[in-house]
């Protein structure tokens, strides 16, 4: 059965943006969420530009950083990147492997922390 549509469909209706990104930082997809939320740097135009200049100095270095830590080792897959007070949300890079558990790329993970108020199971 081929999965790739089923991942794809997962990503996409995240509510989270989802940047992701070759071993050269190349972005290769963004989600509905992130092309929004991303709007102002150029949203879908980002796609085949790399990351890191979406990024000051500081914080290529660090992505630079992560990348050569997950390609250390196949257990190093995460790492906590930020905490964002204003959103109450925690970020963190995602190692993305093959199925021989070599690094093909990363991506962003937005963890909200605020109760989610919407009505469960609301259908209408």
């Amino acid at each position: 059965m081929e999965l790739s549509n089923y991942f794809k469909s997962i990503i996409d209706q995240d509510r989270c943006a989802i940047v992701i990104c070759n071993v050269e930082h190349e972005i290769i997809y963004m989600n509905p969420a992130a092309i929004s939320r991303y709007q102002n740097r150029g949203g879908a135009t980002l796609i085949g530009h790399s990351l890191l200049d979406c990024h000051n100095v500081s914080s290529q270095e660090q992505i630079k950083k992560v990348t050569l830590w997950f390609s250390d080792k196949e257990e190093h897959n995460i790492v906590h990147t930020f905490y964002n007070e204003k959103e109450n949300k925690d970020v963190y890079m995602v190692a993305l492997r093959d199925e021989t558990k070599k690094l093909i790329g990363y991506y962003e993970k937005h963890e909200y922390r605020n109760k989610d108020t919407e009505e469960l199971y609301q259908l209408s």
